[in-house]
């Protein structure tokens, strides 16, 4: 799975990275969590960095407590939750890294993968629009129940393949990351041509480190959390 990722990549290489601003100012991230929002590039807005939370609620559910921060690739076009996202709302999830954790004698050791020279990717992501029920605002001025308007809220989900030759020591899945010349077939691409993407990266150039356990907690967010520890 992909459960934490880092986008400590400075604003304006990431603008000309991906050939898109952002809706908003980022300070640099070293411990991306779910619930956080994060910028994304969408196929509805290719030309502009917005914002989404981490954690994709499907459209149809009842409420908030149904979220997903991943989707397994095989099986992305068969699940409820993912089929319509995949089919017309594909997104790209900018990082420059993700933690992985390994059990290391009963401990969890967290492991920081990434290019060797931090260079930023963009990883596949699936995004979704979810109304929450509308929410009764008690009576109204001629004793009838009124209703509130409730706002959308936009969700994003990171998705999963199987490891390539350096994350295969450390942990079962990882993020689909895309090649540059892959990332406008995926957001506009058919269905077809989207899952011939959903490969795994291929090893070279890749890097996996130990890092603080510091990292475990979402509360931590510094640039120490991506540095090799013994």
């Amino acid at each position: 799975m992909c459960g934490r990722y880092t986008l400590f990549t400075p604003q304006a290489r990431l603008e000309e990275r991906f050939d898109a601003p952002f809706a908003r100012d980022v300070a640099p991230r070293y411990n991306c969590a779910p619930g956080q929002e994060l910028p994304v590039l969408t196929g509805e807005t290719p030309d502009e960095f917005g914002f989404k939370t981490w954690g994709l609620i499907p459209s149809w559910a009842d409420d908030d407590s149904t979220s997903f921060i991943n989707a397994r690739a095989e099986t992305v076009r068969e699940k409820r939750s993912f089929a319509e996202p995949f089919e017309s709302r594909r997104c790209l999830v900018p990082a420059d890294g993700f933690y992985e954790w390994v059990d290391r004698d009963g401990t969890k050791q967290p492991y920081r993968v990434a290019y060797e020279d931090d260079r930023p990717f963009a990883m596949a992501g699936l995004w979704e629009r979810w109304t929450p029920p509308t929410r009764q605002t008690g009576l109204g001025e001629f004793g009838t129940s009124g209703s509130g308007e409730t706002e959308p809220i936009e969700t994003f989900t990171v998705v999963t393949t199987a490891p390539n030759g350096v994350v295969a020591d450390l942990h079962h899945r990882m993020a689909v990351v895309l090649a540059p010349g892959e990332e406008e077939t995926w957001l506009h691409g058919d269905e077809a041509e989207a899952l011939e993407l959903l490969d795994p990266a291929p090893d070279e150039g890749w890097e996996a480190y130990p890092v603080s356990t510091a990292v475990n907690s979402p509360a931590n967010d510094a640039p120490e959390l991506v540095e090799a520890v013994e």
